[in-house]
């Protein structure tokens, strides 16, 4: 699904990612982990075309994406969840869903919204608020369903645990887990939250200062007690 190959991006003289090489399977969850600064972030925003690599190879389906702008990903079936929540609070709950859905060209559909308030029944019954009103986790479900409702075959997710209660974290690792167990969604998740993540993921990929020093299916990392003391901090 998702390849990448020797990928290195940086900032100025500072190296983010350095020769990273890996694949996302498709219909799993991989999750990127790794401590603060270790890369993880930069990693997404790479892929998603909003930070420019500096050498290396990001193939979806075999389609080469290094010098694909950032704004024609959702056409190709990805699309990038942000840390941050980011919805637009002056819109209302709908508003902010029909711009997910129009990010892949064409009409929104009635169904498309159906199946959106289906995932997140909150948002169905706060669809004609302001986006400012709602909390932090119905934010976060909100910027996912938002994603959701171009129908990405690749989902980049950010944090999507930050900030939020260990209820409400449960609730949206399980919705990921459906959308890839029922509908074949392939999720690549940076998570600080390794123990969380690793829960709910296929596949693990651990970051130390740009390199990737761990790829491994996330129950042989999550039983591994030097890698985790090391580097997940758990």
């Amino acid at each position: 699904m998702l390849t990448l190959d020797r990928l290195s991006a940086g900032y100025g003289p500072v190296r983010a990612l350095q020769d990273v090489s890996f694949t996302a399977a498709k219909g799993q969850i991989t999750a990127v982990l790794g401590a603060n600064g270790a890369g993880k972030t930069t990693l997404l925003r790479t892929v998603s075309g909003l930070h420019r690599a500096e050498s290396g190879t990001i193939e979806l389906d075999g389609k080469p994406l290094r010098r694909t702008p950032a704004e024609l990903m959702p056409a190709l079936g990805m699309v990038h969840v942000p840390e941050g929540r980011g919805v637009i609070t002056e819109l209302s709950v709908e508003e902010n869903l029909r711009l997910g859905g129009l990010a892949k060209g064409g009409k929104v559909r009635p169904e498309d919204l159906h199946r959106a308030y289906d995932l997140f029944p909150v948002l169905a019954d706060r669809r004609a608020g302001l986006a400012h009103t709602l909390s932090g986790g119905e934010r976060q479900m909100l910027v996912i369903g938002r994603a959701l409702m171009s129908e990405p075959r690749l989902l980049l997710l950010d944090e999507p645990s930050l900030g939020l209660a260990p209820r409400i974290v449960a609730q949206i690792f399980d919705l990921l887990r459906g959308q890839v167990d029922d509908h074949g969604l392939t999720v690549l998740l940076v998570e600080q939250n390794a123990r969380s993540a690793l829960s709910v993921a296929d596949h693990g990929i651990v970051l130390n200062l740009g390199r990737v020093v761990a790829d491994e299916p996330a129950a042989v990392l999550a039983a591994d007690d030097q890698l985790r003391h090391a580097y997940l901090g758990f």
